[in-house]
């Protein structure tokens, strides 16, 4: 019985449930309120679940049909689908970085000119992912995976913010919020390349007006339904052509089944649609879990830290320079591409496939910054230079990822790449 217990306590749903529990407790909420909250917490996560095993699901038969198109390891870089592989495994790890590394961001932001609280708690769920996966791949104990992972992490969630603040100032108009988004390395880059144009943006004050096609992008699930349903009609037709199909096809799924009557060609358009169904209901649970957390120490850091700043998700800056957006998309995507060219043209065992999702968030946001100063010009190069290390940053660290057993996706945000690949180095020289 006693076992049994403890075994729940261990599932990640019931961890995050009793985060929230906890933080509304010290809130003194109501006892409705900290009911609801936990409850929610909890379905959220339930919903998560179902969402990245949906998602799993469609990338262990893309990747299987890479691999044997192409005869290449084939790496997706969508950071949900390597969360949901990392917490199968390590939950409770990670739920524990994670809430240590909130208390943490508050600590560092009460005793330190860093002053943001970082409040995109998915976010903070990606690279509690990040930094456990790398401690407990340099072997370090649970201990200490949980304290270093989350002081880390406390003081990435303060200080990266900093970093791309000139130029959400400048976007904004005011000094009232900051990106929370662990790509802040990335958009101070491309906020610093944009600057090269700022004398022939100084002319340029009004966005370009984009074609109508590329507006349908600022519908995150329809650009990734697009950009999977592409991929899989090339593994399939590269199947084709290379004879690479067969009964054991994509683990016996629905490939073989579809192939050789007149209706093949449609399983690669569903099972693009399936991923980015599984997305959507993926994003849906962490929303509301996070949703929860979030909100349970909002209210403690406004009385703790009564001068910090709120570091909220970067489509927040968006409405500023709506056109940046799908400009910083498109570059984004064209940088991958030709990371994705270059592994392959260097004979790379592993080939990093740039996912649509991180283009749009994360290159949209680079275009953004770019364009801060530095207009279309700004947005374009910036983006496309960030894109580049979107796809080929994750190289460093996934031989080790996978050695645990998170593989077929990876984790591309340029923030967890080089903190991780740093602590990983030094962590590698005393192992």
């Amino acid at each position: 019985m006693v076992n049994a217990i403890l075994m729940q306590l261990r599932d990640t749903a019931v961890i995050m449930g009793v985060i929230a529990l906890v933080g509304l407790l010290l809130q003194k909420k109501s006892a409705v309120d900290v009911f609801s909250g936990t409850v929610k917490t909890i379905i959220g996560f339930l919903i998560f679940n179902i969402g990245s095993d949906a998602m799993s699901a469609q990338i262990t038969i893309f990747s299987d049909m890479f691999s044997r198109a192409f005869q290449v390891s084939g790496v997706v870089t969508q950071v949900e689908v390597a969360t949901a592989l990392a917490l199968n495994t390590y939950g409770t790890e990670v739920a524990l970085v994670m809430v240590l590394g909130f208390i943490m961001n508050l600590v560092f932001a009460k005793i330190t000119p860093f002053k943001a609280v970082f409040l995109t708690g998915q976010h903070f769920l990606y690279f509690a992912c990040v930094l456990a996966l790398v401690f407990i791949a340099l072997g370090a104990p649970m201990f200490v995976t949980v304290i270093l992972g989350g002081v880390v992490l406390g003081f990435c969630g303060a200080a990266l913010p900093s970093l791309c603040q000139p130029f959400v100032n400048k976007l904004t108009g005011t000094d009232n919020i900051a990106i929370g988004h662990f790509n802040c390395i990335g958009y101070a880059f491309s906020g610093y390349v944009g600057k090269l144009f700022a004398k022939k943006n100084e002319s340029e004050k009004e966005e370009k007006q984009l074609p109508e096609f590329f507006k349908l992008f600022k519908d995150f699930v329809f650009s990734v339904a697009l950009f999977m349903v592409v991929l899989f009609y090339i593994v399939t037709l590269a199947c084709f052509f290379t004879g690479h199909f067969g009964d054991q096809l994509a683990n016996g799924k629905a490939f073989t089944s579809y192939f050789g009557n007149d209706i093949w060609w449609i399983w690669p358009f569903l099972a693009g649609l399936k991923f980015a169904a599984g997305m959507s209901v993926l994003v849906y649970g962490v929303r509301q879990f996070i949703a929860e957390i979030t909100a349970a120490f909002v209210g403690i850091s406004e009385k703790l830290i009564p001068d910090a700043k709120p570091a909220v998700d970067c489509p927040a800056i968006f409405p500023f320079a709506p056109n940046a957006v799908i400009i910083g998309f498109i570059g984004s995507f064209l940088g991958g591409l030709v990371a994705m060219a270059l592994m392959v043209a260097f004979h790379s065992e592993t080939i990093m496939i740039p996912a649509a999702g991180i283009c749009f968030f994360s290159g949209g946001t680079c275009g953004v910054c770019g364009y801060a100063y530095g207009g279309w010009r700004g947005a374009l190069l910036g983006s496309f230079l960030v894109g580049i290390v979107l796809c080929a940053g994750p190289l460093v660290l996934y031989p080790a990822f996978a050695n645990l057993g998170i593989a077929g996706a990876s984790f591309p945000n340029v923030d967890y790449n080089i903190v991780g690949s740093i602590i990983y180095g030094i962590g590698s020289i005393f192992a």
